[in-house]
């Protein structure tokens, strides 16, 4: 291998490098108890979780140690950082405060609620697994990708940590809606619901129909809602995916 070729097979997996190093800094911070930050860097880690495919694809860089990093990378990601985030968000809901976890007074009740996030990267690592492992993935994925279920929940801790509208957060912060988040969400990644990818192959409407509905009405509600629009995006993504399925829309 020439020396040319050799620093373009390590483009990308530097790349994912990055995505690790971001994945890692947003548990640092939500252990911490700063959910802004902890948003932020997963929002990073899926920046370059993208660009690592699109260098891969760009350079024809593709190797066995970029697939298996990348899948380490995204569990660190996209599994246990936004578990961390969940976990902090939990304590904010019945403590009112974020603590050491050594310091943490719970009743058995309240831990089995706190150790429920963890079900996040579980789901996470068995969909990474399936995703790895399953050739019927190439065109469309068979449950929700881990990055979105990642984005999602950083979504809720930047509206926690920016958001002006006060009526929101004992929405956000319910152990019910929390609850409810992790296991519908958790289901969704080890589901086998077709939902389509974003890749645009052309940009032909009658074969890209799906997509520019669910970019169109992604812009309004980002031009109407703002940050409130982040999390109602991963909703309508697996809400139009679960349409196009039933009705055959592509």
């Amino acid at each position: 291998m020439s020396r040319t070729n050799t620093i373009f097979f390590w483009v990308p997996n530097a790349i994912t490098a990055m995505n690790l190093v971001c994945g890692s800094m947003s548990v640092f911070f939500a252990v911490d108890g700063q959910l802004g930050w902890a948003a932020v860097f997963i929002f990073a880690a899926a920046i370059f979780d993208f660009l690592d495919g699109f260098a891969a694809r760009l350079l024809k860089a593709y190797s066995a140690i970029g697939k298996e990093l990348d899948s380490l990378a995204d569990m660190v990601s996209f599994g246990l950082a936004p578990a961390a985030i969940v976990f902090t968000m939990l304590e904010l809901t019945l403590f009112g405060k974020n603590q050491a976890i050594q310091e943490i007074e719970a009743n058995w009740s309240q831990w089995i609620t706190l150790v429920t996030s963890l079900v996040i990267p579980v789901a996470g690592a068995f969909r990474l697994a399936k995703f790895n492992t399953d050739d019927r993935q190439s065109e469309q994925f068979l449950g929700m990708p881990i990055p979105a279920n990642a984005i999602f929940f950083a979504s809720l801790a930047l509206i926690l940590e920016l958001g002006t509208n006060a009526a929101i957060v004992p929405v956000i912060l319910n152990k019910y809606t929390l609850l409810s988040a992790i296991f519908t969400s958790s289901f969704l990644m080890v589901s086998e619901l077709p939902m389509f990818n974003l890749k645009f192959k052309n940009l032909k409407l009658k074969e890209n129909a799906l997509r520019f509905l669910f970019l169109g009405i992604t812009l309004l509600m980002l031009v109407f809602l703002q940050m409130y629009a982040l999390p109602l995006i991963i909703i309508w993504y697996v809400l139009l995916s679960g349409i196009s399925h039933l009705t055959g829309m592509k």
